[in-house]
């Protein structure tokens, strides 16, 4: 049998989405014997800080990047919204996983039925923030970061009125009953990837065993997502979101634009051939730029 090592972080979540790769692979691959290995990364132990301020997604991702290419382990399991728009040429994505709800959710202290808008919020997202600041302009922020479980225990103990949190991750938890309420993806736009795992590997090896596992229209949506925002720049806390989805043989890609120097956002949506996924994705971003620059000379 093949062994073959799963790189993860060690958060909870983290272990959870790794062991739907290894658990799809012990059922359907007989010949291949997976296993974990988890590891702390920079971005886990840096916690008082927002992502911008520290380095950005990268910190997420540079020690299971190290492990990979040091043969230490032979493929990694990313949220797909946390990796950096750019990875290295020797260490592609080779496969998304369906897509899990995409959607942001409000989450209240456990017992509360009514959310208390006097109380700030828990956020570290700028995407977050200004879209929820448009749909409730009196709401205020405090910066909460670590992983879903650490954010719970301090909303709890009353360091926040509310979180907001990527649904995904709650319902992948067993969390599900935490949720408020939900936003739609019009009322916001989700961070490019949100609700895909990515897997990455090395370069020129054969990872065709993972093809069940995978999802052509994840992949797709993934392309558009990640062209939108890197035509735009966008860091792990620019305040840009992205988020596509398919419409019978047609795709739909949803992006948000903010312009610092206007302090205004832009919202936009286009329609085209899946074929065409990255292309849809900077052409709306082009599109968004041209129309905020259009603002700007009236």
């Amino acid at each position: 049998m093949r062994r073959i090592r799963i790189g993860t972080r060690e958060s909870r979540l983290a272990v959870i989405q790794a062991n739907m790769v290894l658990e799809y692979l012990r059922d359907y691959v007989p010949e291949i014997s997976p296993e974990l290995a988890a590891m702390k990364t920079t971005g886990d132990m840096i916690l008082d800080r927002r992502l911008d301020q520290i380095g950005g997604k990268g910190l997420f991702v540079k020690e299971l990047d190290r492990a990979l290419m040091d043969h230490r382990s032979d493929l990694s399991v990313h949220s797909l919204k946390d990796m950096p728009m750019e990875v290295p040429e020797e260490l592609p994505l080779i496969g998304f996983s369906h897509r899990e709800d995409p959607r942001d959710a409000l989450i209240l202290p456990e017992g509360e039925t009514e959310w208390d808008r006097k109380k700030p919020v828990g956020c570290s997202s700028r995407r977050r923030m200004i879209q929820l600041t448009a749909l409730y302009p009196e709401v205020a922020f405090v910066t909460m970061r670590g992983n879903v479980l650490t954010r719970l225990k301090k909303l709890d103990s009353g360091e926040c009125g509310a979180l907001v949190l990527a649904a995904a991750g709650l319902k992948r938890l067993g969390l599900e009953k935490r949720i408020h309420r939900y936003f739609t993806v019009e009322e916001m736009i989700p961070a490019a990837g949100q609700g895909i795992l990515a897997l990455q590997g090395r370069s020129g090896e054969d990872y065709s065993f993972l093809e069940g596992f995978c999802s052509p229209d994840s992949r797709d949506c993934a392309l558009a997502e990640r062209a939108f925002v890197r035509k735009l720049d966008g860091g792990c806390s620019s305040p840009i979101a992205a988020h596509a989805w398919m419409q019978k043989d047609q795709m739909i890609v949803a992006g948000l634009y903010y312009s610092e120097e206007r302090q205004e956002m832009i919202r936009g949506k286009i329609k085209g051939s899946p074929m065409e996924a990255e292309i849809l994705g900077e052409k709306l971003a082009d599109q968004l730029v041209e129309e905020m620059d259009e603002r700007s000379r009236i």
